[in-house]
């Protein structure tokens, strides 16, 4: 076997672990997201969340810990790193009870799984795609801020039914363009990341964690089943 054989294979492997590792992050953080919801809606405490409206502060520190993930990345260890994604993830918990308390639990469980299909299939388009999809991101993050904004408004000042169901339907489509991207841009962290490189995957993990749970939201919203 040639040398450059043996160099591709290496490559082939070390890329491979990356994005197990990236996988078994995001795994783990849905796991603490969906045991910290189930446990704060069967104890009861979403209630307190609700008369107390502290929710809105949950919310706030949810947007707190993602800036400061997003911002300080590279300056944190590794550790540091770790410990955000799982705040993230818990905080992510104690909001997302509610979805108990509003929508059957057939339902929630179906469109889970219908949310982790399709996830998965966006996602592994991304990692097959041989091109290198850097330049959708300026297009992705302009039509998510500009989502952002239509559903503010609808929220505060229109308040039409019709227009957040259009709402979900842009954003959904949306993250899956942003799945594709995200796993493209892993593979492309891959090929370059040492093996020391943990906070990488952690980073991986935290963008594939977050398209997955906007995918999940978004079918709820459309095909949920209330109570």
């Amino acid at each position: 076997m040639y040398k450059e054989d043996l160099l591709d294979i290496d490559v082939i492997q070390h890329q491979n672990n990356f994005i197990f590792k990236t996988f078994v992050w995001m795994f783990a953080g849905l796991l603490v997201t969906a045991a910290c919801a189930w446990i704060t809606y069967a104890s009861n405490l979403f209630w307190y969340f609700l008369y107390e409206n502290t929710f809105t502060t949950l919310l706030i520190a949810e947007v707190v810990v993602v800036i400061l993930f997003s911002f300080l990345f590279k300056k944190l260890p590794p550790v540091a790193v770790g410990v955000l994604f799982f705040a993230y993830a818990v905080l992510n918990g104690l909001t997302l009870s509610v979805i108990f308390a509003i929508y059957q639990m057939s339902s929630i469980v179906i469109l889970f799984l219908a949310g982790a299909a399709l996830f998965g299939g966006f996602a592994l388009y991304g990692y097959r795609c041989k091109s290198d999809l850097s330049h959708w991101g300026p297009m992705l993050m302009i039509t998510l801020i500009v989502s952002v904004v239509m559903s503010l408004i609808n929220i505060f000042l229109l308040k039409s039914s019709i227009m957040e169901m259009v709402i979900d339907c842009a954003v959904l489509v949306l993250f899956f363009g942003i799945t594709v991207y995200d796993m493209n841009r892993i593979k492309q962290f891959s090929m370059a990341a040492l093996e020391s490189d943990r906070k990488l995957y952690i980073y991986g993990a935290m963008q594939l964690y977050l398209d997955f749970i906007n995918i999940f939201l978004r079918l709820l919203s459309l095909f949920g089943k209330k109570k």
